[in-house]
This record gives structure tokens, C-alpha cells and sequence, in this order.
């Protein structure tokens, strides 16, 4: 037992150690600039009208209360939403405290296309309240759309009303939308829109299609999300929507998923053995070139990998508050190298903090 003391006292004195360091690194950073400069491309909120409809609901996915908070069942998944994920007011705290000046606000899984007929309602309530932050703080926000896909003409409308109405600058594509994948026909009509309408899609994990292989050990946010995102790329590159929509912006958080790592060998498969390159003209990898990623990933390594595949025009600060701390992305990229070794120069650091994002939502 004393050995089992020492080693948790040992283990909690490292880690105040660590959180030590990572305050310092983030006071300094944000220390290097007289005002926020910071564009973050993921953040989400769960809009309270949206969690108080979803406590009517008798089916899954809905919500209910439980010690005065708010839970969503999603699947077999029960998620806590904490006052960080509602509160606005946490929300800019955050951002001013990480130097962020402007964020791309959506909401999280569950979204539309979960709540079959009722998907438009719940679609409208996320909007709106997005619209009413977007109004009450025009010059920290924007939004992103997501849509009740399994009603295209409802979602046509909506993304019409949120871009033309509300001002939205994108839209939110979930990996999986009711079990089936962004790349089936039925939704190839979004990837058309959003090249006419030059807005851009950040595709993002949803309830996982793996879940019964990673719900033990707690694995469905550590691996289950990663795995559906890469999946859901992987096979948006291998249909052919990139050369279908040439012009297509896509964004994928979390620095691809585990793709970025595993392209090799899916070139090897496609190029070599002549497996699944069908509706492809060139190896997958060169299309993963032309795909955004965000920065977020809690190991600094990560980002380096993403940073040194995509290249600096390519690679977005993100934060995906409330779940992580903004300033630990902020401490990752500032960790960041070129390809001589050196660390970043405050131009290339500029691009990834927020030109980029300047550009791919014409902010």
C-alpha cells in the first residue's frame, strides 16, 4: 500500500507539474500579441431549446435530467453536458483566455439526421440559437449548418436559410449520418451545393459505427470517433467525390483521424494491388494533400505529423471546447517545427492561427 501511495503521489506531482508547464507556455503565447488573433474552426455548444426537446422525446436519441444536469442518449451512449457545453458566457471566457478572436460555433452528436421526422425541428432550434450568439457577438462567431439529411429538399431549405439568413459560414457533416456514410448517393447533392455555394464542409465524428468494438476500457471518444472519421473519408476519397467536385473544400478535424498515418498503405492497396481505385485518377494520398485539417490533437507529435503531411496553407488551429482546452492546441502548434528543425516563424504560425481560416470561410 505505501508503494501504491508514493506512486500516486509521484503520479499526481507530474502532472501538476505538466499542467504547470502548459500554463506557462500558454501565458506566453498569448502574451506575444496585444489582442486575440486566434481563429478557432472547431467549437461546439449544445443549445439548451434543442436538450429541452429532446427531453419530450420518447425514442432515441434524446435527453433527460439527472442531478440537476443534462444528459443525451445517442445509441447506448450517455453523454453528461456540463455548463461549459451551454453557456455562452464560459464559452468567450475560454477564447479570451486562449487569444482566440473568432470561432466557428456548431452544435454536437446527436444532430438532425438521428431524429428521423423531427430532424428539421431540431435542426431549426440548433440554428436559431447559433443565430441569436451570432447577433448578439457578430464579430466572435460564426456558424456552421447541420443539416436533417434524411430530408434533402427540408435540408436544402435549411442550408439556404442559415447561409442567406444567419449568416453561417459552412457546414458541419457528421461521419456517419443514421448509420450510413456521407459518400452514398442520396447525399452526393451536398458535396454540389457547397462547391456552388463556395463554403466549405468539416466533416466530424459522430456516434460511431464501431461502437460495440470500442465501448469497453471507454474507447468511443478515444478511438471510436477516429476511426469513423477515417473511415468516412477514406471512402469520400475512394468514391470519387473529389474528382467529382473539384472545387470542393473539406475540412476534417482532429488532424485526419488516424488517416494521415495509414495512407501509405491504402495507396499501396489502390495503386499497387489494384484495390478499391475504380473511381479514383491518382493515389488517395495526393487527394489527402488537397483536404484541410485541423490542429486537434493533445500530442504535439500529432500535429507535426499533419503539419509536415499537408503543409502549412493546409493546417487549421482548432480547439473542439468544451471537450479540450483551447490553450493546449495553442501550446501544441507553438511547439511546432519546420522542415529544417526550426521553430515556425511568426508568418507560418500567422497561416495556421488564422489566414487560413480567412480564407476557406471568407471571413
Amino acid at each position: 500500500m505505501k508503494d501504491e501511495k508514493k506512486q500516486l503521489d509521484s503520479n499526481l506531482a507530474n502532472r501538476r507539474e505538466f499542467l504547470a508547464g502548459a500554463s506557462a507556455v500558454s501565458a506566453v503565447a498569448c502574451a506575444t500579441t496585444s489582442a486575440p488573433f486566434r481563429i478557432d474552426v472547431q467549437s461546439h455548444m449544445y443549445p439548451p431549446p434543442v436538450l429541452d426537446f429532446m427531453a419530450t422525446l420518447d425514442s432515441i436519441p434524446r435527453s433527460y435530467k439527472k442531478n440537476g444536469s443534462y444528459y443525451t442518449i445517442t445509441g447506448e451512449w450517455h453523454r453528461r453536458v456540463r455548463k461549459a457545453h451551454m453557456d455562452v458566457d464560459v464559452k468567450l471566457a475560454a477564447m479570451d483566455e486562449a487569444g482566440i478572436a473568432m470561432t466557428a460555433l456548431s452544435i454536437n452528436d446527436p444532430g438532425p439526421e438521428r431524429f428521423g421526422a423531427n430532424g428539421s425541428k431540431i435542426a431549426t432550434l440548433a440554428h436559431d440559437f447559433i443565430g441569436d450568439v451570432i447577433k448578439s457577438h457578430p464579430n466572435r462567431f460564426f456558424g456552421l449548418a447541420t443539416l436533417p439529411l434524411q430530408d434533402e429538399e427540408a435540408s436544402r431549405t435549411e442550408l439556404d436559410r442559415c447561409v442567406d439568413n444567419l449568416g453561417f459560414r459552412g457546414i458541419l457533416l457528421y461521419s456517419n449520418l443514421g448509420r450510413q456514410f456521407p459518400d452514398e448517393p442520396q447525399f452526393r447533392w451536398l458535396f454540389k451545393r457547397a462547391e456552388q455555394m463556395n463554403i466549405p464542409i468539416l466533416l466530424h465524428p459522430a456516434y460511431p459505427m464501431t461502437y460495440d468494438a470500442v465501448k469497453g476500457y471507454y474507447m468511443v471518444a478515444g478511438l471510436g470517433l477516429m476511426f469513423d472519421t477515417t473511415i468516412a473519408l477514406s471512402r469520400l476519397i475512394l468514391a470519387g467525390i473529389l474528382d467529382e467536385f473539384p472545387r470542393l473544400k473539406l475540412l476534417c478535424p482532429h488532424v485526419g483521424g488516424t488517416l494521415p498515418y495509414l495512407i501509405g498503405r491504402i495507396d499501396h492497396q489502390t495503386q499497387v494491388l489494384g484495390r478499391g481505385a475504380d473511381k479514383i485518377s491518382k493515389p488517395p494520398s495526393e487527394y489527402l494533400r488537397q483536404i484541410y485539417l485541423d490542429a486537434v490533437s493533445p500530442i504535439p507529435l500529432g500535429v507535426q505529423y499533419g503539419l509536415d503531411f499537408v503543409g502549412a496553407d493546409r493546417l487549421l488551429y482548432a480547439s473542439d471546447h468544451p471537450w479540450v482546452d483551447p490553450n493546449l492546441i495553442v501550446n501544441n502548434i507553438e511547439a511546432l517545427h519546420d522542415a529544417t528543425g526550426q521553430p515556425l516563424d511568426t508568418a507560418t504560425k500567422t497561416k495556421i492561427y488564422s489566414d487560413n481560416a480567412r480564407k476557406l470561410f471568407n471571413l
